[in-house]
């Protein structure tokens, strides 16, 4: 009943009409009580925001450079993981000296492309403990005059155990004839263990960019920021002269004793000062210092600009509180619409996205969070369908019936010559060689299984070819308990054989070598024969062989190659290598699986 009579236009049930309602009456609320506030109760408020406004400003400016050290942190981090500078500067790394210009060269290029996007950064440099040295620059020359181990950037990254730490600003001289006021960061870069300690990483900030942001700070006419380190050496101050000249002092114990986040007033011949306290994540203190006189322009016309804000907001504020209502609940309106048309089952629609504030924000998720829902649908189709086409390509692929006629041709014919031994053993080879490709009950075995797989199946080749064709086996014993697909290097062998062996004039000097090792978290297997070899046209065509091809030619390169991603990822696969009469090598990458 209160509700129709007084609000006869608002009937509360929408959230147009609740949110009209509610900011007139806060508009309506804050004007009051603004108006009924005394001058002296106005003076004493700015006073008191003014401390508020100040540590905000210093919040901002300690998030600033924050950001900027930050940056040089994450460079850092880049530089800590990135394989190229960790193998340049480890001890257990041999390099040549052509190969130690190429890295050189690589990491400098790094170093440079992180230089063109930061104009704050004067330079990037790496100190292996191995005596090996890098920059930003393809030609460096070290000051001979300065001893790296005496800078204090460098006794404070190895002081740190692998942290990052911020040096006082410093004149830089580590570069013949350059001399640069800047700011350090350095940390002690760790091997993959993390326990040893291999080099120093050290990026240098311009001090000017400091100053930059700090005088972009208006703390009023007089007002002005200073920052200082944990020992109260000044790092900033745009007095620093005066200072230093010992014509001006500066209240820095006061600062270092006060709290982060905390403000202090100080009363002097000058004027009443505010002094607000920031500390930084690396062991700077950053102080802002503004004059109330300044906060507090013109106490007159402070009253003036009450009452005529007053005036302007009684008069708006019911224009104000309907259209921004209307247009703050309009893409609520449309964002509950498509909604419910994805209750439907429809994947497709995408909210309209007018300004990116929360609501703005929240549409983008809901777009993002369909389109993201829709993809994976698409991508669990496609992986289980690819994944049973692969199984069952790989089931009728398994026994090759031209490789099984020949072998029986071949054991027939040696049964005839009356070869009882070399019957049994072809004929033992054949049988193992089936039973290992005919298993069902898993896809992944031991890569010792497979190397008794891959050597039964070159020994029947051997004996089919009376002794003309010649292989070497060499595997890493560290590897032999790792898991692999199975057939994994049949196809290769396969292919080296009729492709490349076979095409020769002869067959007296074929050779198939087949490697298998350990890098890192990986295993890598080479396949190589030194036959005909292949142009790039054939080797496109044995690659992205057609599933005509490869239902004719056995499990087939690319299939191998798909099912190598299926399971371990698109990381992983395999890579060729061939010229014309120098032979083909095949490269097969799978990570370690105990």
């Amino acid at each position: 009943m209160l509700k129709e009579r007084f609000f006869p236009l608002f009937p509360l049930k929408s959230i147009q009409s609740n949110i009209s309602l509610a900011f007139s009456l806060l508009i309506l609320a804050a004007i009051v009580l603004t108006s009924l506030v005394s001058y002296q109760v106005s003076v004493a408020a700015v006073e008191r925001n003014s401390k508020g406004y100040i540590e905000e400003i210093i919040k901002q400016v300690n998030l600033n450079i924050q950001s900027y050290v930050d940056n040089m942190e994450n460079i850092s981090l880049l530089a800590l993981t990135n394989k190229d500078v960790k193998y340049y500067i480890s001890d257990n790394s041999f390099i040549s000296a052509e190969n130690r210009r190429m890295y050189e060269k690589q990491i400098s290029d790094l170093f440079q492309a992180i230089l063109y996007t930061r104009k704050d950064i004067a330079s990037i440099m790496v100190f292996g403990y191995n005596g090996r040295f890098v920059s930003d620059r393809r030609i460096t020359s070290l000051n001979p005059n300065t001893d790296l181990e005496e800078q204090a950037w460098y006794q404070m990254a190895k002081a740190a155990g692998g942290q990052s730490v911020v040096s006082a600003p410093h004149v830089q001289s580590l570069i013949e004839n350059e001399y640069r006021w800047v700011v350090s960061l350095s940390r002690e870069l760790k091997s993959t263990d993390g326990i040893t300690a291999e080099g120093v990483f050290l990026v240098d900030l311009n001090l000017s960019i400091i100053n930059d942001i700090c005088n972009n700070i208006n703390l009023g006419k007089k007002g002005y920021l200073f920052i200082v380190d944990k020992q109260g050496n000044i790092v900033y101050h745009p007095q620093q002269q005066l200072i230093d000249s010992k014509l001006r002092s500066e209240r820095i114990t006061e600062v270092l004793q006060a709290e982060s986040g905390q403000s202090f007033t100080v009363n002097q011949g000058d004027g009443k000062r505010i002094y607000s306290v920031q500390d930084t994540n690396f062991g700077w203190r950053i102080a802002g210092v503004a004059y109330t006189d300044d906060l507090i322009a013109s106490k007159d016309n402070l009253r003036n600009s009450i009452i005529f804000y007053s005036l302007c907001g009684l008069a708006f504020s019911l224009l104000i509180s309907l259209g921004l209502s209307h247009r703050l609940s309009k893409p609520i309106r449309v964002l509950t619409s498509d909604m419910k048309q994805v209750e439907k089952g429809n994947f497709d629609i995408q909210t309209e996205i007018g300004q990116m504030n929360e609501i703005g924000q929240l549409g983008r998720s809901f777009n993002l969070m369909v389109s993201r829902t829709k993809f994976l649908m698409e991508e669990t189709i496609l992986n289980q369908e690819n994944k049973r086409k692969s199984e069952l390509l790989l089931l009728q692929s398994q026994i090759n019936p031209h490789f099984l006629y020949n072998t029986l041709d071949s054991i027939v014919w040696m049964a005839e010559q009356k070869q009882h031994e070399e019957v049994v053993l072809m004929t033992s080879a054949l049988a193992k060689l089936f039973r290992a490709s005919i298993t069902k009950d898993q896809e992944l075995i031991p890569i010792r299984v497979e190397i008794e797989h891959i050597t039964n199946y070159l020994l029947i080749q051997k004996m089919r070819y009376n002794d003309e064709l010649n292989y070497v086996i060499d595997i890493d014993e560290a590897i032999v308990g790792y898991k692999t697909l199975k057939i994994l290097l049949q196809p290769f062998v396969e292919n080296a054989i009729y492709h490349g062996i076979r095409s020769m004039y002869g067959m007296d000097d074929g050779l198939i070598t087949i490697r298998g090792r350990q890098s890192g978290e990986q295993v890598i297997f080479e396949v190589e024969d030194n036959g005909h070899g292949m142009t790039q046209e054939q080797l496109g065509r044995l690659f992205f062989r057609s599933e005509e091809d490869n239902r004719n030619q056995g499990i087939g390169i690319r299939n191998v190659n798909e099912r190598i991603k299926l399971y371990f990822g698109h990381e992983y696969g395999i890579t060729i290598r061939s010229e014309i009469e120098e032979g083909t090598c095949i490269t097969i990458v799978i990570p370690k699986l105990e």
